[in-house]
């Protein structure tokens, strides 16, 4: 009896313990069940190895929970690749009845938005991050979150979310009232994409980011009264400027990037509390207006078409402003002295204008934050005195592209407090030596000096500059050794330093310098052989040592150059075989740490004085005009000039794009591993003792253009294996010992006799056919026969086929005599064309798009034909400034021309361009 009631009494003590458990321990576990399903639901839930059953959520990796209840408040689960659907994520983690805020930033999510159906989202769920994955569906998705009644916080940026036009027929995004939307980087395209997101009204929005669509079409904003950041820049507006109302919340507006014109001053002029304005690239013309400053700290209007003087009411925003910037418009005038109560500016960007006068040295001191001034491609004279040393807050100056002259101050960094990193000075009349006090600038990263007339040589004390990674004195007149202390530099990235008269060797100490991804030495007077360390230079891309006269073997070592995409040794005293140890480095190639370097490739003329297929050259700060400097002054003249930023499309599978081991003294086999190079665009051997077969392998270089073998001791039979070359355009293989049939089908159809001229067992299209000029003695006889029967019937043929020639060309004269007295001046053409391994197209007449400029210049009077230079071209319209621009049509801009003989002609340029990488 004890017994039973010991064991009812036992019973009766557990069921009111049972009772008496607080009720958010089964709330907790509810929340521990859920966030243990979504881990089962990831493709790799070891990832979250401290969710486990049976735990308190609270204690999980990114979980928090309220202190009084216990429950999952807060989930942060960033920059983790957590690789699901959307799916796992609304079902599991949206439905946490106390949850409020969710992030899940770059976490490899998938799917389209979409709420699981009889699911209940979390009532008091605020703030939900999206952004950085890869979602896709419609906008309409969004309005799923209607479940969601307290979200107000919703970032969806950097996913593939799109909007269709059944979208434009639905009812928006009705039901929510966000103060924070970001859809900034999606694939939104369309002119009703902005009145569907705003369907709801935005009575209660505060922050809109739009940036980095496709948007279009008109666009209101005026009764968004609480908006206090706006940004749509980045898009394909092309309409009037928005209106924004009062806008009196408005602190951030961004409307850059696009095409928007009008009255800029009208719509923007009530937001008195706006501290950033950025209208950069856009079609806004006329005089500056005058904008709200009271609050202004940050002011962009580049890249735009506004005209006059910088006006003094920008003065107003200052002593508060912090950046303004001004450049790529066509404004005139000097700097007003005003601005030097722009106390707190630290950017300062008026480059690319028509501004002239002195430097206004004096009102820069004023400015004692400066940090970053820009005065390029300006008209600027005068000298570069040595007070701005003065300015020890500056870090960046650039006064590139100017008319400045004298020498480069030797005081430019004087004291310890200077802080210079970046000297932009190229592209001047600056004259005198490199002053060795540059060594003071102990922060610089970056030294560019090109196209300039300095003298001297290169001093040995830039070598203590050990944070320096661009060094750039091109086209100078530079002499005397590379000094091997520069080779102390390990941050060094580019040395630059051709169309100087450097002599000595390379530095047997190159290979110190890791870091190095650009080195062009060509046209100097360097001797001595190739060092083999430069092998060891792992991240070394671009290795340009043409026109000097290095001797000696090419090093085999090269070939561990695992970024090397451009060879040009081109006219040397090279010697010996080509070390198949070369290619060994192609499909493992990544270069995109070479991406965004701005050059120029000039494609020679192929006179007999000019060798090698082009020059590669550096081209920042430097205007394009400045060209014709480069042909006076060097015996090639150039056919096509190609510009862009630099940016290979290839990442650890590429390899390389440009050989050039012209003019040498190379011996031995063309090695069969070339064939391994599949990006390779130009292909130069020409020009030395190479001998053997043309390898069967060079037919797979697929994506080959522009091939040259001539002048070599090749033998055998042309590979039938290059009629699968689809992209070759120019070939060369005169002057061998080639024999057999010229390979049929492919480009070679489009071929010329020139390309084969002087082989004498060579034949077939386009050389005489095979067998025309051989055959057995048999029939040699009956040969002379038929030739006879054919010439009698031939001459009757020529005969009446003259005749009627005769008849037809004098009909052609009379036309063309009446046409051509309506005719006043000559037309030449020029015809922009490039080739492509991509679809992509730009046709802007900027060295922002890869061009090749090709000159085919006609005349349609009885003159002889024109041979003309870009540069040329160049001098007649004034580097085809707007003002020689006397019409525009489908086909290109035409510019009126003054010839060096007094004649008047039009030029045409015909654009057809697209981008090579």
């Amino acid at each position: 009896m004890k017994t039973h009631f010991f064991v009812l009494l036992l019973s009766l003590t557990f069921l009111s313990l049972q009772d008496s458990t607080p009720p958010f321990f089964t709330s907790a576990n509810r929340d521990t069940q859920n966030l243990i399903s979504f881990k089962a639901a990831l493709s790799n839930p070891s990832l979250l190895q401290n969710w486990l059953p049976n735990q308190n959520p609270c204690t999980f990796t990114g979980v928090e929970c309220h202190e009084t209840t216990n429950r999952v408040s807060s989930i942060g689960l960033g920059n983790i690749p957590l690789t699901c659907d959307f799916h796992p994520v609304a079902t599991f983690l949206l439905t946490l009845e106390s949850l409020e805020s969710l992030s899940l930033k770059s976490a490899n999510i998938s799917g389209s938005i979409s709420f699981p159906p009889g699911s209940k989202c979390s009532s008091v769920l605020s703030y939900l991050d999206l952004s950085q994955n890869s979602l896709s569906g419609s906008v309409s998705g969004i309005a799923t979150l209607r479940s969601c009644p307290a979200l107000k916080s919703f970032n969806l940026s950097g996913n593939s979310i799109e909007f269709s036009v059944l979208e434009e027929k639905s009812s928006g995004l009705r039901g929510l009232s966000f103060e924070l939307l970001d859809l900034s980087f999606n694939k939104i395209v369309g002119s009703n994409a902005v009145p569907f997101i705003l369907s709801e009204g935005c009575n209660e929005l505060k922050h809109l980011s739009l940036k980095g669509n496709k948007v279009s079409g008109d666009i209101d904003f005026s009764s968004c009264k609480n908006l206090q950041y706006l940004d749509v820049s980045e898009n394909n507006f092309s309409s009037s400027v928005p209106s924004f109302g009062k806008c009196l919340a408005l602190e951030h507006l961004d409307i850059s990037a696009n095409k928007f014109h009008g009255d800029l001053g009208h719509a923007i002029g009530g937001c008195a509390k706006l501290n950033l304005l950025n209208v950069t690239s856009n079609n806004f013309s006329g005089p500056i207006p005058v904008l709200p400053t009271a609050s202004l700290q940050s002011l962009s209007l580049g890249g735009n078409l506004f005209v006059g003087d910088i006006p003094l009411h920008l003065m107003d925003a200052c002593p508060g402003l912090v950046m303004l910037d001004l450049s790529s418009n066509n404004l005139t005038g000097s700097v007003p002295s005003s601005l030097g109560s722009c106390t707190s500016l630290e950017t300062f960007d008026i480059s690319t204008n028509n501004l002239t006068g002195e430097l206004p040295v004096d009102t820069l001191l004023k400015m004692t934050s400066l940090k970053r001034l820009d005065l390029a491609y300006n008209a600027f004279g005068g000298g570069l005195p040595d007070s701005f040393s003065q300015h020890t807050s500056l870090q960046s100056l650039d006064l590139s592209s100017n008319s400045l002259f004298g020498s480069i101050p030797t005081g430019l960094c004087k004291g310890p407090s200077n802080n210079l990193k970046e000297l932009y000075l190229q592209n001047n009349r600056f004259t005198g030596s490199v002053p060795d006090t540059l060594s003071n600038c102990s922060q610089l990263t970056a030294l560019h000096l090109s196209f300039n007339y300095l003298t001297g040589t290169i001093p040995s004390s830039l070598g203590s500059l050990y944070e320096l990674r661009d060094l750039n004195l091109w086209f100078n007149q530079l002499h005397g050794e590379i000094p091997p202390e520069l080779m102390n530099i390990k941050a060094l990235e580019t040395l630059i330093l051709d169309f100087n008269e450097l002599t000595g060797v390379i530095p047997s100490g190159i290979s110190n310098c890791t870091n190095l991804k650009w080195i062009s030495l060509s046209n100097n007077r360097l001797s001595g052989e190739i060092p083999e360390s430069i092998g060891k230079l792992r991240s070394l891309t671009i290795l340009k040592l043409s026109n000097n006269s290095f001797y000696g073997r090419i090093p085999p070592g090269l070939g561990d150059c695992r970024s090397l995409i451009w060879l040009d040794l081109n006219s040397n005293f090279l010697n010996g075989t080509i070390p198949p140890e070369l290619f060994k480095q192609s499909g493992r190639i990544a270069v995109n740490f070479i991406r965004g370097k701005r050059y120029v490739y000039l494609k020679n003329d192929k006179s007999e004085q000019c060798h090698g297929e082009g020059n590669l050259l550096e081209f920042a700060g430097i205007r394009l005009e400045q060209l014709s400097r480069i042909s006076s002054n060097h015996p090639c003249n150039f056919s096509r000039v190609y510009g862009e930023y630099t940016r290979p499309t290839f990442n650890d599978n590429g390899s390389m794009i440009f050989l050039d081991l012209s003019y040498n003294m190379l011996s031995g086999s063309i090695p069969a591993a070339i064939g391994s190079m599949s990006f390779l665009y130009v292909l130069i051997l020409g020009h030395n003792n190479l001998s053997g077969n043309i390898p069967q392998e060079i037919g797979k270089l697929t994506g080959l253009d522009i091939l040259d073998l001539s002048n070599n001791r090749l033998e055998g039979i042309i590979p039938q294996s290059m009629t699968g070359l689809s992209l070759l355009s120019e070939i060369d293989m005169s002057n061998n010992h080639l024999t057999g049939m010229i390979p049929e089908g492919g480009q070679f159809v489009t071929f010329l006799n020139h390309s084969f001229l002087n082989n004498e067992g060579l034949c077939g299209i386009p050389l005489p056919p095979c067998g025309s000029a051989s055959g057995s003695s048999s029939n040699l006889g009956h040969q002379k026969s038929r030739r006879r029967q054919a010439s009698l019937a031939g001459s009757v043929a020529m005969g009446l086929l003259f005749s009627l020639f005769c008849i037809f060309g004098l009909l052609i004269v009379a036309v063309e005599m009446k046409k051509r007295k309506k005719k006043k001046d000559s037309a030449l053409d020029i015809y922009i064309d490039s080739r492509s391994h991509s679809d992509t197209a730009n046709t802007a007449w900027k060295l922002t798009g890869r061009e090749a400029l090709s000159i085919s210049l006609t005349t349609f009077e009885s003159k002889p034909l024109r041979k003309l230079t870009f540069a040329d071209l160049i001098e007649a319209t004034n580097g085809f400034h707007n003002d020689s621009l006397i019409g525009s049509g489908g086909f290109g801009d035409v510019y009126k021309a003054e010839l060096k003989d007094g004649s008047i002609v039009a030029i045409k340029k015909l654009i057809h361009i697209s981008e090579i990488w």
